[in-house]
């Protein structure tokens, strides 16, 4: 597939933004390279999620300035599945496509995530992994070149999470976009990211590369090392980490 040569490339500069006089993001500035896996984590109104939704072109009413720009087909993967309750599997996955154009890969990506024969099934009949799974095809039917996922596991029992984390990590393996995963989880940071960003008060208070191949183990020193960095930024007391 040829993509232009900045396609899957984000970039912000000077960026702020505020919902009712509140500043929530300030002069944030960053550049994610096409293909990089960056989480971002933060307590909570730190700015991740309205950074994410700032990016996917969401919520303009809010007062911006400066730029946020992901380049190319962005695909949003959220922690509620948003799967049409009246439409098949399937056709969810195809919804706002050429649907005949495009059934071969989406029961190719139903086979891939697990969930060849939910096709023609009723997303009330599914599982909450089993949506997340759905959803995840569906983002990626799309050819992002960019993905943003806004704690897509969040609401996963730990075993399915586990799943879930393993499932992501595979597919962006094949088909490549940029990724920035919102999340709470530093573990889940650290098993899937290639960066990881820590947002406090808005802005971007930690920036740290790991290099490390998959899958990753947790007793890794590096692993481990930057586990505890991490924890300790985010108010983890030492004899916690």
């Amino acid at each position: 597939m040829n993509r232009p040569s900045l396609a899957g490339a984000v970039h912000l500069h000077g960026f702020s933004r505020s919902f009712h006089g509140k500043q929530v993001l300030d002069d944030l500035g960053l550049d994610i390279a096409p293909g990089q896996f960056v989480a971002l984590l933060g307590e909570s109104g730190s700015g991740k999620t309205t950074l994410l939704r700032a990016l996917a072109g969401l919520d303009v009413e809010a007062r911006s300035s400066g730029t946020a720009v992901a380049h190319g087909n962005v695909s949003v993967l959220f922690q509620d599945s948003r799967l049409l309750p009246w439409l098949t599997v399937l056709d969810n996955l195809t919804l706002g496509l050429d649907a005949q154009a495009v059934r071969p890969a989406a029961a190719q990506l139903l086979r891939e995530v697990g969930l060849a024969d939910k096709a023609a099934a009723w997303p009330a009949s599914l599982s909450g992994g089993q949506k997340q799974r759905a959803a995840l095809a569906r983002s990626l039917l799309r050819e992002p070149h960019v993905l943003l996922a806004d704690e897509p596991f969040g609401a996963l029992d730990a075993l399915t999470r586990l799943r879930m984390q393993g499932l992501l990590r595979r597919m962006v393996e094949r088909v490549r976009p940029t990724v920035i995963l919102v999340t709470h989880d530093v573990d889940e940071s650290l098993l899937l990211a290639d960066r990881i960003l820590v947002l406090r008060d808005g802005k971007i208070a930690e920036d740290h590369a790991l290099d490390l191949a998959h899958p990753r183990r947790p007793d890794h020193p590096a692993f481990m090392q930057l586990r505890a960095t991490l924890l300790r930024s985010l108010g983890v007391e030492a004899e916690f980490v």
